[in-house]
């Protein structure tokens, strides 16, 4: 059984949604927030909610919210905020903390009970959305990889190198991009960059495809001739992506070229082919360039034997192997014992399936879901909903979700029609259909949909009918639709006939243009007077728009 955790310095109030909930729900309780946040530790994801009070001594609801969202429990655990606090600016912070839903006292048990269980099932299935799609993007990712790792081995195989070269040197490359991200806001390097750099980083030495052989894997020195065709590779790797003959625009097809053509600068100029300095050289090509020197020290090739990892710092640091940008150079000193358990074969050398999963729940926690505009609409359409409702006491209330084409009834409408209080797509309910049917649900469907954003309220009646049949003791009851006052209906003598008026309000996203969502609403008896249905416009009401 799922849990509810309770954290309300109310015992009554504790009392009163546990006694709505707890046929459903295991619920658990706290009278304050710091019990409340060590509940949370405990507990861990085995909570499925929590409704949280805003006011509270000790810790109050807003310190709740900090903590859990400073402790990323917040991805996985929802909260629903409950207060009879209902100033904007209190409501406005709580939804930017991360709560999923607002609810005022006091409580509406149809509207507490669905709150609770439509968040509920919302977070369970973004918990499988962020399962599905980590699968699908750790297999994009290793296929990916394999592809250019395959590729690449290509060209080490040629150069008779270590075919770890390439995997080393994109680790290395991502552990000095994130150090870097670090310890100066100099370079605009983003969470994609790093990946997309890292990823073309085993382009590097494409360009040495096109090396002779007899060049490639001489053993000994060069000579001067000999050591220009060799370092043409870089020249010839940008030429040979320039020269594709598709995707040439792409930004990893570009950040190759750059990576293959400029990685063997240096930061005092003295590099090739083009003699950069300093930062006219990308920094994805001076990154590139300091992890391959590195893995080139410390890997056997055929001219040399492999250098330790801490006489690679240390020739490094002494300026052996050409200049590199002090900041770089920081950060290779900060993250030398990471760089030195990769090259030992200790550290992960490929993201792991874990590693992505975090990264695809990353992605989804910035996603649309948690942005200003949803902020926005939520508050915009829980006043409204709340001044509706206000408007209207007593009677029957329902709510239909047109995304999901969920039709919510409260339970006293349930049992009066005689249906679920959950239906999906009512207008082919077969229950439905029985009782008012088909073309009834599908005019009225139309005519809601039919209704402006800015003359959403409409009314209906229904006619309740009422009949004792010869031989039976109970009476049988059935219940029809109109789209007109009928008032004076006729029916048989035996029969009695009850009429409300279903007064409804349609909803409407924020954005241009507007789109049906939905629609609210509520029975209530003929002779209710409501001060917004007077006159000739049901619409005239500013306060309910």
């Amino acid at each position: 059984m799922e849990k509810i955790l309770i954290i309300d310095d109310s015992e009554m109030n504790r009392e009163i949604l546990g006694e709505m909930l707890g046929g459903d729900y295991e619920i658990l309780e706290c009278d304050n927030g710091v019990d409340g946040i060590r509940m949370i530790k405990e507990q861990g994801t085995g909570i499925s909610l929590v409704l949280l009070d805003m006011v509270m001594p000790e810790m109050d609801g807003i310190e709740v919210l900090d903590i859990m969202g400073k402790n990323g429990w917040l991805a996985d655990i929802p909260v629903i905020m409950i207060s009879s606090e209902d100033s904007p600016e209190v409501i406005h912070k709580a939804y930017e903390l991360g709560v999923t839903e607002y609810m005022r006292r006091p409580f509406d048990q149809l509207i507490v009970r669905k709150r609770c269980q439509n968040t509920i099932m919302l977070y369970s299935k973004q918990k499988k959305l962020v399962g599905l799609f980590a699968d699908q993007f750790y297999e994009r990712e290793k296929n990916s990889r394999l592809m250019t790792d395959i590729l690449a081995h290509i060209v080490e195989f040629r150069n008779n190198e270590c075919a770890m070269h390439v995997i080393n040197v994109q680790r290395y490359t991502e552990i000095l991009l994130k150090e870097l991200v670090n310890v100066t806001d100099k370079y605009d390097v983003s969470d994609s960059d790093i990946s997309m750099i890292s990823n073309c980083s085993a382009l590097h030495d494409v360009g040495k495809i096109g090396i002779p052989d007899e060049i490639l894997n001489k053993p000994g020195r060069f000579t001067d001739e000999e050591f220009k065709i060799m370092k043409s590779h870089s020249a010839l790797g940008a030429q040979m992506l320039n020269d594709l003959p598709f995707h040439r625009e792409e930004p990893l097809v570009k950040m190759a070229y750059g990576i293959a053509r400029w990685h063997h600068e240096r930061w005092d100029g003295r590099g090739y082919p083009d003699g950069l300095k300093g930062d006219d050289i990308p920094i994805s090509a001076q990154v590139v360039s300091l992890a391959d020197v590195y893995d080139a020290l410390t890997s056997e090739r055929c001219y040399k034997k492999a250098f330790s990892h801490e006489t690679a710092i240390e020739m490094i640091s002494k300026g052996e192997c050409g200049c590199f940008n002090p900041i770089l150079m920081q950060c290779m000193m900060n993250t030398q014992e990471e760089l030195r358990l990769v090259k030992e074969g200790s550290g992960s050398n490929i993201k792991g399936e874990a590693e992505i999963k975090d990264f695809a729940r990353e992605l989804l926690k910035s996603d649309a879901l948690y942005s200003s505009d949803r902020l926005l609409h939520l508050l915009e359409y829980e006043k409204m909903k709340n001044r509706f409702f206000e408007g209207i006491t007593g009677g029957c209330s329902f709510e239909y979700n047109a995304a999901s084409k969920l039709l919510t009834l409260s339970k006293k409408a349930a049992e009066s029609i005689g249906v679920d209080e959950t239906i999906i797509d009512p207008v082919h309910n077969e229950k439905l259909i029985e009782i008012f049917g088909k073309e009834t649900l599908k005019t009225l469907a139309s005519k809601l949909r039919a209704m402006l954003p800015e003359r959403p309220i409409t009314q209906f009646y229904l006619h309740q009918i009422v009949a004792v049949k010869p031989g039976e003791s109970a009476p049988v009851q059935s219940f029809r639709i109109s789209f007109a006052a009928e008032e004076s209906a006729h029916y048989p003598a035996d029969t009695k006939c009850n009429v409300y008026k279903l007064v409804c309000r349609t909803t409407w996203t924020l954005e241009e243009p507007q789109r049906y969502t939905g629609a609210i609403g509520k029975l209530v008896t003929m002779a209710e007077d409501y001060g917004f249905m007077k006159g000739t416009d049901i619409n005239d009401v500013r306060g309910l728009l």
